[in-house]
């Protein structure tokens, strides 16, 4: 849960205002990611003065600040890069922290420089006092990684949401059908609770799932767990340079404006409408509904990027006619998304 606080200093543009100062830019961006579990006494304090030295830099992301560490996923322009890690490292919680650049650099992946206060730097819903975070399982490098998914007695799991697995993940790997890591981590327990003598390989995008998931499913007994260290993003980098085939198939899922960058061109996905293999995420068009699945082209003309006739119908409305029937859904039901007719739970369109 985030939490609001009075001294929080915010960002001053607009979203128009602050696309067209991206646009007017002459620089390249440097897309990446980082984490690190780490003791952070007063993740308020930190939060500002990491704010404030960010935003001088022109820094733009989201990142989540807790009591037990940071997550984040920034872009950094290039002129600045090594002043940015140098003003990082400078922190004695953050010291040397490694970074998983993006396999593209687009601008477009971020528009603000964002800081939130939560409990967690990923919502596991787990009580930590049970059980020790820190033991981990074996870190892997890209090749490493690499190599055992060819051995005959391992189990690969995909430690992400199935909204990131549908579009992309290794060859022969399980791929839970959840849509929160919260969710994932005792299905994940119990389907593979008769092959805890094998050895457990998992993986995601940057590698913060894995810690928490590893040290986990040790607890419940799994004595071989491994984990891809640096996740999706340092495994395609590695094995480009290494000039080897990828075992990742298809698009690699990330949370920023690109919605995901390509590792092959192996499309693994479908129209959630017409059913053409297709690999492209889209949020409809309808805002009171902003259902994640995935359209093609065609359907996108066809149905104005909305998901279902309701939505589109919705959709076409004027934006104040827009406002005015959501503004009536949080009046009828302010606590709750439950009686708005247009959320729905995940389903696939095409049925």
């Amino acid at each position: 849960m985030a939490h609001q606080h009075p001294h929080f200093l915010k960002n001053r543009l607009n979203k128009e205002q602050a696309l067209e100062k991206l646009a007017a830019e002459s620089f390249t961006r440097k897309t990446f990611s980082f984490y690190r579990y780490v003791e952070i006494k007063d993740p308020i304090e930190t939060r500002n003065k990491l704010f404030t030295e960010w935003e001088t830099l022109g820094c733009l992301g989201r990142i989540y600040v807790a009591k037990e560490g940071i997550n984040a996923q920034m872009n950094v322009p290039e002129p600045v890069w090594d002043e940015f890690v140098a003003s990082l490292y400078a922190w004695p919680e953050f010291k040397d922290v490694p970074f998983k650049h993006a396999v593209e650099d687009p601008t477009e992946a971020f528009w603000k420089l964002t800081l939130k206060i939560k409990d967690k730097v990923v919502a596991d819903g787990l009580n930590d006092d049970t059980f020790n975070a820190s033991d981990v399982g074996q870190h892997l490098s890209a090749l490493e990684f690499h190599k055992k998914l060819e051995e005959p007695d391992v189990v690969c799991v995909d430690m992400r949401n199935f909204y990131e697995s549908e579009v992309g993940h290794f060859e022969g790997a399980i791929t839970p059908d959840c849509a929160t890591f919260r969710e994932e981590l005792p299905m994940v327990k119990d389907q593979l609770k008769n092959q805890k003598d094998k050895e457990v390989l998992l993986y995601c995008t940057g590698g913060i799932r894995c810690e928490k998931a590893s040290s986990y499913l040790r607890h419940h007994g799994f004595k071989k767990v491994s984990q891809l260290h640096g996740g999706i993003i340092e495994y395609a980098h590695q094995i480009k340079n290494l000039g080897l085939e990828s075992k990742f198939k298809g698009k690699n899922y990330v949370f920023d404006g690109r919605t995901a960058e390509r590792i092959t061109e192996d499309v693994l996905s479908n129209c959630h409408q017409c059913g053409v293999p297709c690999d492209t995420h889209v949020n409809c068009s309808n805002l009171a509904c902003n259902l994640l699945f995935i359209q093609c082209g065609d359907c996108a003309n066809i149905h104005h990027g909305s998901c279902t006739t309701d939505c589109e119908s919705m959709a076409l409305l004027p934006l104040e006619k827009q406002r005015e029937i959501r503004a009536g859904f949080k009046k009828k039901d302010p606590m709750s998304l439950g009686k708005n007719p247009f959320r729905r739970p995940r389903v696939n369109l095409s049925k």
